[in-house]
């Protein structure tokens, strides 16, 4: 059996027809066409009322944050088991990431931990939606309106889920996603920006464009100092294809873990919550091993290796990384990590090679168990 990869990419003749048409007509007054349907149809897919296509999703954060007005001081409050480009942003804005624990059950940021970390600083707390599980949106919203701090979105991880019929990414002051080769929905590298706040789409639009504000008359003439974070045209047209697809990708998304969960159903494990009243994207189906099992994550890697699969590990705490300090009172982060692995889940996987993933966990916490 072929080798069995963590993700990879659905890509299809609608993608490279889009593509290919952008790279011999997408050029002078067509420069932007592309770009301009990707952020149309992302907005109707979210039901948002502005979104800007970007070269990822930490710079979609990034200017977000700097819209905002973040800046050397300022504190940003998020859950501390999470992938670094999440605070990477406010660190590149001089303001301090404040490291929360997070739940047991969605490995989300917890809402009661963030009430005991708000200070004079604090200036916004960043909801990322995790492996595609859903933040407790209801909780931290109510939060952020009680003490007037803008709660942002990270759904890099989760297109496709949705919190009470409302899709991840479109309830806070602003949203993230990412489209880097490994997600869902893919252009190899992009992100995107998303808002229902027309002031502060405006401000993040002037900023995508080297602080140059669409309505100043002057050539070449910048308002402020801004980045560079377009996407391009060519990426935008897989995009396009992707995201006229993007109920297939979803779905198949769903498939692939139910598979899974279907197979692990008698194990001691849990995977990806999908709780009352929400839909999980379960963009990385993920098996937490429940404490009072024997459990070796390194041993379960190394047999995924022999087996020709890829095994990928869960996120560390942000606070164990050696730039920040470490935070040991975030009790359930610092223990998730080493009871937990990411599965193998892409659009082409196959039964039997979910399976072969299947009986390996089963044989690493069962030695003497036979395949299934």
């Amino acid at each position: 059996m072929a080798k069995i990869h963590y993700t990879k990419p659905s890509i299809t003749d609608l993608e490279i027809s889009y593509a290919t048409d952008a790279a011999t007509n997408g050029w002078g007054e067509r420069c932007y066409e592309y770009i301009t349907n990707f952020e149309n149809k992302f907005c109707e897919h979210l039901n948002a009322k502005y979104a800007i296509a970007t070269s990822s999703c930490t710079g979609a954060m990034h200017m977000g944050l700097a819209a905002l007005g973040i800046s050397a001081g300022d504190e940003i409050i998020i859950g501390d088991t999470n992938w670094i480009a999440s605070a990477a942003a406010a660190v590149h804005l001089g303001a301090k990431p404040v490291f929360v624990d997070v739940l047991e059950d969605t490995w989300c940021i917890n809402p009661a931990k963030i009430e005991t970390a708000i200070t004079k600083d604090t200036k916004a707390i960043i909801a990322v939606h995790l492996y595609g599980n859903l933040c407790d949106m209801k909780a931290l919203l109510e939060i952020g309106q009680r003490y007037g701090i803008p709660v942002i979105e990270d759904a890099a991880e989760a297109i496709g889920s949705e919190w009470y019929g409302k899709r991840a990414g479109s309830m806070g002051t602003f949203g993230t996603f990412s489209f880097h080769g490994t997600k869902t929905l893919t252009t190899g590298e992009g992100g995107m920006f998303v808002t229902q706040d027309e002031m502060l789409y405006e401000k993040v639009l002037s900023l995508s464009n080297h602080g140059r504000a669409r309505n100043q008359k002057k050539q070449f003439w910048a308002d402020m100092a801004g980045f560079k974070y377009k996407i391009s045209n060519i990426q935008a047209a897989i995009g396009c294809a992707q995201i006229e697809r993007i109920d297939e990708l979803i779905t198949r998304k769903r498939e692939v873990f139910n598979c899974y969960a279907e197979h692990f159903c008698d194990l001691p494990i849990k995977m990806n919550p999908e709780p009352p009243n929400t839909v999980n994207g379960y963009w990385m189906p993920t098996i937490v091993v429940d404490e009072n099992i024997p459990f070796d994550r390194e041993m379960l890697l190394t047999a995924f290796k022999e087996n020709n699969i890829d095994g990928r590990v869960f996120f560390w705490p942000l606070s164990m990384l050696p730039m920040f300090e470490k935070k040991l009172e975030n009790v359930t982060s610092y223990k998730l990590y080493k009871r937990a692995v990411n599965l193998p889940s892409y659009f082409d996987l196959k039964e039997e090679e979910i399976e072969k993933v299947a009986n390996v966990v089963r044989s690493t916490l069962h030695p003497t168990a036979g395949a299934i």
